[in-house]
């Protein structure tokens, strides 16, 4: 009876080609029940509570992503790509992305022939539509529409992006995304407007955010609104704290951190997000907020490595590092800055696990483990992990170091100066490194 049960729950013909949703066929519970035990195996002596579930745990994606082709027949197919292949498994819908992108997907599909637009071939490098990437906002409605191209040149462009809003008016935004290289990235770095802002507006957590089609924004607004209440409660902000968002992306976490803090400073390296950071900060009148254009790790070294009198005081890191987890420098950094907590949110429990063993031999304990549940059908789980600085056996340690690390930059600049000015050696002036170039 159990079998003929999950067998009826797996509803996606699909399913085993895509690959895309593992936890097919397995009832909501038993799902997060799996998710919570594969949470417990990679995270060792941490408390683990239940994991948060939806009470709707269908069509959440608001992100969503088909690649275009031909199949052997020459007919126009999109979908995703099989589990660890390039074939294109055609998708006519799918049960957790958004109806209305499936929808305008397949829409975008039937035009092509009728305007006479070639999908690319990866292996030729002939043709021009290579994938649609289409975007909702949660609670906007807003929808933005990314043509992939390999060439900025779309034919008839005007009546193709009149075409798509007859059929689709709830449609924003359209942008052409130019790709042409011989990648597996979908996204180029060219965007062109065609129709609209360029981008689109949603709202989390009490604030408006826009979200461009390269920005990083997560794909269930749902469960991100959770997550974030509960990074939230593990920071324990008074109004009196200097927080650092470290891999701020588009700044959803500062600035929801903002509003009970006295400063946040969002780090991150993508321009393309920084930019709609500064663009959202200014939106919500976010004054407390600051972000940088840099690499998180090298900015909390040299904040580490500034003197007494010109060291900011940390006292709460937020880290959202990428599915890969944290580089062991980004960590050595965080250690040697000292804060009195971090919360770390993670898409990946093994890397998560690794993260948090490094953690515990430079003087911080994982308190606690909260899986949320961001994609339902798959065995992806997040999780938000509170971890707190031990005793200060390792403060003289940590303040070692960042006085090394502060004192090696400082010896190469010094080095370049002399190797510059020839023979002539410039007198000694105190190190720079405490000055920081924001």
């Amino acid at each position: 009876m159990e079998k003929e049960k999950n067998a009826k729950q797996s509803i996606c013909p699909v399913a085993k080609k895509c690959g895309g949703c593992q936890f097919q066929g397995i009832p909501y519970e038993k799902q997060l029940e799996k998710k919570r035990q594969l949470v417990k195996q990679c995270v060792g002596d941490v408390r683990v509570l239940t994991p948060i579930g939806m009470a709707k745990p269908e069509h959440y994606r608001n992100k969503v992503h088909a690649a275009f082709g031909r199949d052997r027949k020459g007919n126009v197919i999109c979908g995703v790509y099989e589990s660890g292949t390039h074939r294109i498994v055609p998708v006519e819908g799918c049960m957790i992305e958004d109806e209305r992108a499936d929808a305008i997907i397949a829409t975008i599909r039937g035009l092509l022939k009728s305007f006479r637009i070639k999908t690319y071939d990866e292996d030729s490098g002939y043709g021009l539509l290579r994938h649609v990437m289409v975007r909702t906002a949660h609670a906007t409605g807003e929808i933005l529409v990314v043509l992939v191209l390999a060439s900025p040149i779309l034919p008839a462009k005007n009546n193709f992006v009149k075409a798509l809003r007859a059929a689709h008016p709830e449609i924003t935004s359209i942008v052409l995304n130019v790709n042409d290289r011989h990648t597996s990235m979908v996204l180029g770095e060219r965007n062109i407007l065609l129709y609209g802002k360029g981008y689109i507006e949603d709202e989390l957590c009490g604030n408006r955010y826009r979200i461009s089609p390269n920005s990083f924004y997560q794909v269930n607004a749902v469960q991100t609104k959770v997550l974030y209440e509960k990074a939230m409660e593990y920071a324990r902000l008074t109004g009196k704290e200097t927080v650092i968002d470290a891999y701020c992306g588009i700044g959803t976490i500062g600035m929801t951190a903002a509003a009970h803090a006295k400063q946040v400073i969002g780090v991150e390296l993508n321009p393309s997000a920084v930019r709609d950071a500064i663009a959202n900060a200014r939106r919500n009148e976010c004054k407390n907020i600051t972000f940088y254009n840099e690499d998180a790790g090298e900015y909390m070294r040299r904040l580490a490595a500034a003197p007494a009198g010109e060291r900011v005081s940390v006292d709460v890191v937020f880290m959202d590092p990428p599915r890969s987890g944290s580089s062991e420098a980004f960590l050595e950094a965080v250690s040697l800055l000292a804060p009195k907590r971090v919360v770390y949110i993670s898409c990946d429990p093994h890397t998560l696990g690794r993260d948090l063993d490094y953690m515990r031999k430079h003087g911080y304990r994982p308190i606690e483990c909260q899986p949320v549940d961001m994609f339902p059908y798959t065995d992806d789980i997040e999780n938000v992990v509170l971890l707190e600085r031990t005793a200060n056996r390792n403060e003289s340690k940590r303040k070692s170091a960042a006085a090394e690390s502060g004192n090696r930059g400082y010896q190469k600049e010094l080095r370049k100066v002399r190797a510059a000015a020839g023979s002539r050696r410039p007198k000694a002036s105190k190190p720079q490194s405490g000055k920081r170039a924001h």
